[in-house]
């Protein structure tokens, strides 16, 4: 039997998935959750004591292990070829300007970049090959490495995920191999590349480099504060009219400035930035960065359909992250319907690669043909709450349904509840699996929350999950957004009844919660719907600012311990704080 492991190795977000001998994904996650180091830079995402335990569970002794990697055998070459001339050495790196590029980003940064994946992809399988030969003593053999190109990867996990069998892809990141987007076709499962772009410019480094310019630090992934802070700034026209200085648009493609320009751009705004930035971070700068931003994609989209027209689009990359562009992007296009993966930055590339080296095995397989779930990756283990039931008062074992109707209660009472149930999510998105969950009703909830749990800036938003059908009564032009993928308009008349997570302009980055994928959690906002009539929850993922997503029980209770948890949920026990009923 022969099984399929990939591994995401960039210097960033690095991941991995396991998929089985008829193509079935049996595990995928970031490793910043078993680290818990946020995106886990410059780490290996397959650590020989994390491949032990994970090979010893999903893999049968004798199995053969293919791995797959995430960029392509050329530049993989080009790489090491590079590296082998000293080019990545520390005194040639430092030998380059810190000005900023046509790339958007400082050339001595993106050279260091460079340097930084080279490592990556020269130590890929290290760990796997240590790790395998302690789980099964040398009785299960590796079938050997391959490589696919880094947008291609993009395009296999997002395309072979979605619901469709035809559809066209846009991949747009920060950098691929030959440049930071691509357009990909899927016609009956098959994947037919159909243009990729070539040079420096990127429109994910633009995003970041607006990031580092409103006071905040892409290096450490915090472009979603842009999104969060726009809604409160102003379309300052001077500002606009800087930020256009950096591109053009020529029949009907992107042209970046040159790097003269882009660093007297840089310069001025700079200058103008406000004393408050610092610490509040810069909301016109936001407003006028997002807003670009979006005209940036626009013309991207329709490239995309001028070259392969189809009403399905699939969008993946790190910008594809941006949840308020995808809410609307249907409506400045000509597409008609979207779906944005899971995990659409570099962690989802993992099962992108296995799918590949599971194709080039099997080439009449075109995909599972059904939208992919998002629970792929680890379970809590109960047994630190088995071992507790004999001297903690507090908490108690009270089945799926006892559980279930006691939170539904704390919440309706105003009570902030940590929820964990089955295998994590593959992304970044708490889903109902991993999450904080809090009444949305009152005005105060997210202002009570920050202040006890999440500790993070006040403009941030909280998203709601709702119940699927419920969908178009509470939300204009509703959409299907299973992953908290995309932003949508609340209604007017429905927004006095969930302030908490109505953000600034009147959207909210929902998920819809259906039975099919998420029955525990289907249950417990059913059950809080029954209470209160509403059929909507509080989600945010269940850590404090700056740490990822939980891993373990022990995690989840020195949550509960140091923050202002009322109650914890895992799997059928619950925990409450003194004077909490249950």
């Amino acid at each position: 039997m022969r099984y399929y492991l990939g591994l995401a190795t960039t210097f960033h977000d690095p991941a991995l998935a396991l998929v089985g001998p008829d193509g079935t994904v049996l595990f995928a996650e970031a490793t910043e959750r078993y680290l818990q180091y946020k995106r886990a830079p410059n780490c290996e995402p397959d650590s020989a004591p994390r491949m032990a335990g994970l090979l010893k569970a999903h893999l049968p002794p004798g199995a053969e292990l293919v791995i797959a990697t995430t960029w392509g055998p050329e530049f993989s070459r080009y790489l090491a070829d590079q590296a082998g001339t000293g080019a990545f050495g520390l005194d040639a790196l430092k030998a380059h300007s810190p000005a900023l590029n046509r790339s958007l980003v400082p050339e001595r940064a993106e050279r260091t970049f460079i340097a930084e994946l080279a490592l990556a992809q020269g130590r890929a399988g290290y760990g796997t090959l240590l790790g395998l030969d302690r789980a099964h003593g040398g009785r299960s053999t590796i079938a050997g490495l391959r490589r696919y190109p880094h947008h291609l990867t993009h395009a296999a996990y997002g395309l072979w995920g979605s619901p469709f069998r035809d559809a066209t892809c846009l991949v747009v990141d920060g950098m691929g191999e030959t440049g930071a987007s691509a357009i990909y076709r899927m016609e009956g499962g098959r994947l037919v590349e159909v243009k990729r772009h070539r040079g420096r410019e990127s429109v994910g480094f633009f995003f970041g480099l607006v990031t580092d310019l409103a006071g905040f630090d892409q290096a450490k992934g915090e472009e979603w504060k842009i999104m969060g802070l726009a809604p409160y700034g102003r379309p300052d026209p001077e500002l606009m009219a800087l930020l256009r200085r950096l591109y053009r648009i020529e029949n009907g493609r992107l042209r970046f400035s040159d790097a003269a320009t882009v660093q007297a751009v840089a310069d001025e705004i700079r200058a103008r930035r406000p004393a408050e930035a610092d610490e509040d971070g810069w909301a016109d700068l936001s407003a006028c960065g997002q807003a670009i931003f979006s005209e940036m994609m626009d013309v991207l989209v329709a490239e995309a359909w001028r070259l392969s027209p189809h009403e399905n689009l699939v969008v993946t990359g790190g910008c594809a992250l941006n949840s308020s562009y995808n809410g609307r992007l249907l409506g400045r296009s000509e597409f008609r319907r979207l779906h944005v993966p899971s995990a659409p930055a570099d962690d989802g590339n993992a099962l992108g690669a296995a799918w590949l080296a599971y194709r080039e095995d099997h080439p009449d397989w075109t995909g599972p043909g059904v939208l992919a779930t998002p629970y792929l990756g680890s379970r809590v283990s109960t047994e630190p709450l088995e071992r507790m039931v004999g001297w903690e008062p507090r908490l108690r074992h009270l089945g799926h349904d006892g559980v279930t109707q006691a939170a539904a209660d704390i919440l309706a009472a105003g009570g902030l509840v940590g929820w964990v149930q089955g295998r994590a999510e593959f992304g970044p998105r708490a889903l109902g699996n991993r999450s904080i969950l809090a009444d949305p009703r009152p005005s105060d909830a997210k202002a009570i929350l920050n202040g006890k749990v999440k500790y993070r800036e006040a403009f941030r938003p909280f998203a709601p999950s709702i119940l699927a059908e419920a969908g178009p009564d509470w939300f204009e032009d509703y959409q299907d957004s299973p992953y908290m993928e995309r932003t949508l308009v609340w209604r007017p008349e429905m927004r006095d009844r969930v302030p908490a997570v109505v953000h600034e302009d009147g959207t909210g980055r929902l998920q819809s919660v259906t039975e099919a994928r998420n029955p525990a959690y289907a249950a417990l906002i059913r059950a809080f719907a029954e209470r209160t009539g509403v059929p909507i929850l509080l989600n945010t993922s269940f850590n404090v600012m700056g740490k990822p997503i939980l891993h373990t029980a022990e995690d989840a209770i020195l949550m509960f311990s140091t923050t202002g948890l009322d109650a914890v949920v895992i799997e059928d026990w619950i925990l409450v704080k003194d004077g909490v009923k249950t």
